[in-house]
């Protein structure tokens, strides 16, 4: 069995972030990253500008972040459009571009990070990896992400779950036209469907959609996209420059709108393990990074006991994002609501930036 004061399970944002900031003020946490080499996670690549503004301090700097430049809001619904400017410049990124700085930085802090080490199972005190090792903790920093470790999986809700779908539209100059410096939501019964450009300059097209809608489109999310763009001709323009035949990725029932508010001593869950924001806010990726670097604080300041204070925080500070983003979300899945949306925005310029403040976490 081996030993270690604190233990972090995931090397997402969330997880690098509690490690680059608990290495750099002396303590010497041990992360563990079940994949051994950076993919690219299920995720939409939204930062915003405070996310950016948190990775600045964090080491991690905007010229070495680069990533796609993001200025504006577009929203589709139907045949209905409407696009304002963010209240800041956000940028899109691959998760393999930011977890590999990321990662790279919590090593350079002193942090000790392993790769391709699996946790299969985890409890008060101790982590049970893959191949049956053990590893025991004084502190436990739960940062899988949208995945579940088994003995500390959240609760999934009742109702239509959601699910998450992801394909790659290749770099091409149409692609880059039609996008531009903005983010596109194109919302439609049972869902709806982010895009945007990162670094590379290929499309990033990650879908929330009802389990229900799916099973009408007998299970297949090829045939899903299909009906999706016969629906919306904005949609099929950009479905029209991939591969709907290729790869997709998918994840299963994410339990968005769950928010703890509470843990035990020795246990701090970060990221989607303590806030799961509806992905329209894109915002998910701003909790994770905030909740790391809360966790760390909470942590150096008073030890394994700070957990139930830092949980306390957390949800307090995520609060009003999350209740922001599930009335969008709430709004968005009725038709009415839908249609509504695109017109709201362009008759109230100021109204898009107004939510896209609500939706942020506080630095």
């Amino acid at each position: 069995m081996r030993r270690t004061n604190t233990l972090i399970l995931g090397g997402g944002p969330a997880g690098a972030a509690a490690a680059i900031t608990l290495a750099r003020h002396g303590a010497a946490p041990l992360l563990i990253e079940r994949a051994r080499e950076t993919g690219d996670a299920l995720c939409g690549g939204f930062l915003s500008w405070r996310s950016i503004d948190r990775l600045e301090t964090l080491g991690v700097s905007r010229d070495a972040l680069g990533g796609h430049a993001i200025e504006r809001v577009r929203i589709f619904a139907g045949t209905k459009r409407g696009e304002v400017p963010l209240p800041g410049r956000a940028v899109g990124v691959s998760r393999r571009k930011l977890d590999t700085l990321l990662l790279a930085r919590a090593v350079a802090q002193g942090a000790c990070v392993e790769r391709g080490v699996a946790a299969r199972r985890a409890e008060r005190g101790r982590a049970i990896l893959a191949d049956s090792a053990v590893i025991a903790c004084e502190t436990l920093f739960l940062a899988t992400g949208k995945h579940d470790c088994r003995g500390l999986a959240r609760p999934h809700g009742h109702g239509d779950p959601m699910l998450g779908l992801r394909i790659r539209l290749p770099a091409s100059p149409a692609l880059t036209k039609m996008l531009g410096a903005a983010i596109e939501l194109h919302l439609f019964r049972g869902g709806y469907a982010g895009l945007l450009l990162q670094e590379d300059g290929s499309g990033n097209l990650c879908m929330a959609v009802g389990k229900a809608r799916l099973a009408e489109a007998g299970g297949d999310p090829r045939r899903l996209l299909a009906e999706l763009g016969d629906e919306s001709r904005a949609l099929s323009e950009r479905l029209a420059l991939g591969d709907i035949a290729g790869s997709i990725d998918a994840i299963g029932a994410v339990p968005y709108g769950w928010r703890v508010r509470t843990s035990e001593a020795g246990l701090f869950r970060l990221g989607d393990q303590a806030a799961v924001i509806p992905s329209l806010a894109g915002e998910g990726m701003g909790i994770a990074l905030a909740s790391g670097v809360m966790a760390a604080r909470y942590h150096l300041a008073g030890g394994r006991g700070a957990a139930k204070a830092f949980q306390a925080a957390l949800a307090q500070r995520t609060r009003i994002p999350m209740m922001s983003a599930g009335a969008l979300g709430a709004l968005a899945a009725t038709r009415r609501g839908r249609l509504a949306a695109p017109r709201l925005l362009a008759a109230f310029p100021t109204l898009g930036a107004a939510i896209a403040q609500l939706t942020r976490i506080a630095l």
